[in-house]
């Protein structure tokens, strides 16, 4: 009896299995066709690196996001001063005031309390440019070097924060040593 519930039991996987990763591949290709292949910023071309969902408690879908970097910058560097972007799509609603707290938080998990109160002032100033969203609506950070960083809402940009420290810090929430989710990061980075 035991080998007969056994052998049922293998069956019925085998006929999912390929519905399940027609149904993973299926996903990954919406994911990347959300997005551009690329993105001009100034005189740099930033391809798109690495496509993602951040899953809330691993199966609440918040948000796809998608990394754009240089061609030439390797992960290891992605902190670093150079140029990149990261835009999201929201798959949920949130209002304005969410964004600040989660920034908030998100910054202090991977930077030093120094280096925390030498940001405070523009992390308060960019948690002010933020609007509620609605599923669909896309935010974008762009960070040019010694420009700043660009956050838009639904392609109208809302304003820029200046410097590298700060860049780092803001994207550290995403791919820094600890980020929101480390699936996501790794999604971002292009691990599939």
């Amino acid at each position: 009896m035991n080998n007969a519930i056994l052998r049922t039991a293998a069956m019925i996987a085998s006929l999912m299995l390929p519905a399940l990763l027609w149904q993973t591949a299926s996903a990954a290709q919406t994911e990347m066709s959300d997005f551009m292949p690329s993105y001009q910023v100034s005189n740099t071309t930033l391809s798109l690196y690495g496509v993602g969902v951040f899953k809330y408690m691993g199966f609440i879908s918040v948000y796809s996001g998608a990394l754009y970097l240089p061609p030439e910058v390797g992960t290891q560097n992605v902190l670093e001063d150079i140029p990149k972007r990261l835009e999201v799509k929201y798959l949920r609603s949130f209002k304005a005031e969410d964004f600040g707290p989660a920034t908030i938080w998100g910054i202090k998990k991977n930077v030093d309390p120094q280096t925390y109160r030498r940001l405070e002032s523009r992390i308060a100033y960019h948690n002010t440019l933020y609007e509620d969203v609605s599923p669909g609506d896309r935010v974008a950070l762009t960070y040019v070097p010694s420009k700043g960083t660009k956050i838009q809402i639904n392609d109208k940009t809302k304003g820029i924060v200046k410097g590298a420290d700060f860049a780092a810090a803001l994207f550290s929430l995403w791919l820094g040593d600890k980020p929101i989710d480390s699936s996501f990061k790794q999604a971002l980075l292009g691990a599939r």
